[in-house]
């Protein structure tokens, strides 16, 4: 057991999220994809190591345009039908964030990167 030199932030949905979702020009099954279903699997990201919230803040006034732009790639690759005047006050609206400081590899096996490969959505009618 070791710990890594990174802390983990989870970036979990809020409603204006899955509004914006929902009205995409392409068909979303709205019994799955609803606030419930995406707060209970969100993305966690490693980040820097974190000692507190004032650094969470300065990691999320860096890094925020990244977190959200990922955070709509995942469901609409057409990035013409993302909101286009992206703030940092609309991705606090769209997202919270969840912070856990301390990350530990329960792991034996050694921990491996891979490169982020970009997945195919359907596009937009």
């Amino acid at each position: 057991m070791y710990e890594v030199n990174r802390s983990v932030i989870i970036v979990k949905p809020r409603q204006p999220f899955v509004d914006w979702l929902l009205g995409l020009p392409f068909e979303i099954d709205a019994d799955e994809v609803n606030l419930v279903n995406l707060r209970r699997d969100s993305n966690a990201l490693l980040v820097p190591a974190i000692e507190d919230y004032d650094d969470l803040r300065a990691v999320l006034k860096q890094r925020w345009p990244d977190i959200f732009e990922a955070e709509l790639a995942d469901w609409c690759a057409d990035d013409s039908l993302w909101p286009e005047k992206r703030t940092q006050n609309l991705f606090s609206q769209w997202f919270e964030i969840e912070l856990s400081s301390v990350l530990t590899d329960l792991c034996d096996e050694p921990l491996e990167r891979e490169a982020y490969d970009d997945i195919e959505l359907p596009d937009a009618e």
